[in-house]
């Protein structure tokens, strides 16, 4: 599975990404993303920039739900550069913003409403959305809400990518090792971790949660180390 680290916290992307950032260097994390909320379109510009430069992949999650606001924050993403285009609702609307562009697709199947998003609906339904956006040319995998669900996640996410041919990316709420390792169970090709690593939620870091990083990078390098360790061990739910 990918690792991508989210420069975000509860669903927006944080004032200091850019010293998170490099903390993510230090490291080779290789997939780092960003959402369309938290910064100003010429710093999320800046923020890509330098997530391409250190040779990293840099996604995009969507998360403005409104017709309107997702098509202006496709623009941006085209406009910005990215090499991923996560989240959003409409694909018919985002679709031609996209073409040609080079940047790969992935929206939410199932119905997603609230900001942090939630997804609802019955699993046959989620799933029938599923196929149905993977069908679409121009949508290269889907951005699966798997922990903003109330019902059996790992079955979700295993009836999901067992109805698709594309890569399912989980996102939202991976708090924990076991959630790292149901995912994996299930067939994803990779998850998104943002706000549990921001504060402190997969290692001990005797500080305050909420704000475990004295200012030098070392809370957040703990963090991301016990995510990656957590990947490669798969560890047993809990």
């Amino acid at each position: 599975m990918d690792f991508i680290f989210m420069l975000t916290r509860n669903d927006r992307t944080v004032e200091d990404a850019m010293d998170h950032l490099a903390v993510t260097q230090r490291l080779g994390i290789a997939h780092i993303g960003f959402k369309d909320v938290g910064l100003p379109f010429d710093r999320l510009r800046e923020l890509s920039d330098a997530i391409r430069g250190s040779g990293a992949t840099s996604y995009l999650e969507v998360v403005s739900l409104d017709r309107a606001s997702e098509i202006a924050s496709a623009r941006a993403g085209a406009t910005i550069g990215v090499d991923v285009l996560l989240g959003g609702t409409h694909p018919a609307d985002v679709l031609p913003i996209l073409a040609g562009t080079g940047i790969r697709y992935y929206p939410f199947p199932g119905q997603v409403t609230g900001h942090p998003s939630v997804l609802h609906g019955p699993a046959e339904d989620i799933i029938a959305s599923a196929r149905a956006l993977a069908d679409l040319e121009g949508v290269h995998g889907l951005d699966l809400l798997a922990w903003r669900y109330d019902s059996e996640v790992e079955a979700l996410i295993a009836g999901v990518c067992g109805a698709v041919r594309k890569p399912v990316i989980v996102a939202g709420s991976i708090d924990r090792p076991g959630r790292i390792a149901a995912a994996a169970r299930a067939g994803a090709a990779g998850f998104t971790i943002g706000t549990a690593a921001l504060d402190g939620a997969f290692a001990p870091l005797g500080s305050a949660a909420g704000n475990p990083d004295p200012g030098d990078g070392a809370g957040l390098e703990t963090q991301l180390r016990a995510i990656l360790a957590a990947m490669r061990a798969r560890a047993p739910v809990r």
